[in-house]
């Protein structure tokens, strides 16, 4: 794997030399563009409007339009050049918990690794320091002609990084809505109810058990059409629930919820801590789970 980035890591007066690799991968099913009834492929080109000649990269430059309508050139280098050292150069500012952090503030994931193998003593120090604080380093860098926010912190046996929003970067929902929904007032008993669908739908979080269904149905859609063959239309989505029946639909959801997660599989019962499986006795209100020992909370799990 290539890096799309190398500089160094600074914190303090320690500096570690480090790559950063992308640390996620693309699995969308990428689509070439063509004309309606003809195999002719739609291509897109770097062209000169006043002389419909095709550019090459080499001879383009960036240019920031004004308000009289003029242009500002820049050339990459002067771009670089106002960026001295920053370009290749990772420093932690700060460090703060990363609860303390919206999501919203969060965008792409990259993994942050030693550039050569001398440098991995100091890197661990750093990876277990983090770890052992519980806290993330909030840094600044250049890549690609771009400066980022980004958050440093310590993942299974590798440091990760978080390229972060800038704050002026949010929307404010109040200037973007027209109409906010905290104007609807929430009533008691559909209230409660909700609480209770949360509570019966509340699981954890084990991100194996989701995958892009999508992406696995446009695959079968190609092979389907490639065989001259037809699929199945997925669902359509369900109807608006009517203020009326709010609470009828939140009760029927509640149930629905309490018998999937006791419909859910009792696979790997044997690989559970004791504790987890009081937890999921106590999820499917198995009685006298307090008194039972592990094999008889494994037993009786099996058994709901």
């Amino acid at each position: 794997m290539r890096p799309v980035w190398s500089g160094s890591l600074s914190l303090g007066l320690v500096t570690v030399p480090v790559r950063l690799y992308s640390a996620v991968e693309d699995h969308t099913v990428h689509f070439r563009q063509f004309q309606r009834g003809t195999e002719d492929r739609i291509r897109y080109r770097r062209v000169n409007e006043r002389t419909g000649k095709e550019v090459d990269y080499d001879d383009i430059v960036k240019g920031y339009e004004l308000d009289s309508g003029e242009y500002v050139v820049v050339e990459p280098e002067e771009l670089d050049e106002i960026a001295p050292g920053r370009s290749k150069s990772l420093d932690i500012e700060s460090f703060v918990e990363l609860d303390a952090i919206d999501p919203m503030f969060f965008d792409k994931t990259y993994w942050l690794a030693p550039a050569k193998e001398e440098f991995e003593r100091p890197y661990a120090l750093l990876l277990e320091a983090m770890r052992s604080s519980g806290r993330a380093g909030i840094a600044k860098f250049v890549m690609r002609g771009r400066e980022y926010l980004a958050l440093v912190r310590s993942g299974d046996g590798v440091m990760v990084l978080n390229t972060l929003h800038f704050a002026a970067d949010l929307r404010d929902p109040a200037e973007q809505l027209p109409d906010l929904p905290g104007k609807a007032k929430a009533r008691g008993k559909e209230l409660d109810m909700a609480v209770n669908l949360i509570d019966a739908m509340s699981d954890d979080w084990r991100p194996e058990e989701y995958s892009d269904t999508y992406t696995d149905r446009v695959r079968k859609l190609i092979k389907a059409k490639k065989k001259g063959k037809t699929i199945t239309p997925a669902t359509e989505p369900g109807e608006p629930t009517k203020v009326v029946d709010l609470f009828e639909a939140l009760s029927k959801s509640v149930e629905s919820g309490k018998s999937k997660k006791k419909a859910k599989p009792s696979k790997d019962l044997s690989s559970l801590s004791k504790a987890d499986l009081e937890k999921l006795a106590r999820e499917r209100d198995i009685k006298g789970r307090s008194k039972m020992t592990r094999a008889g909370l494994e037993k009786a799990l099996k058994a709901s």
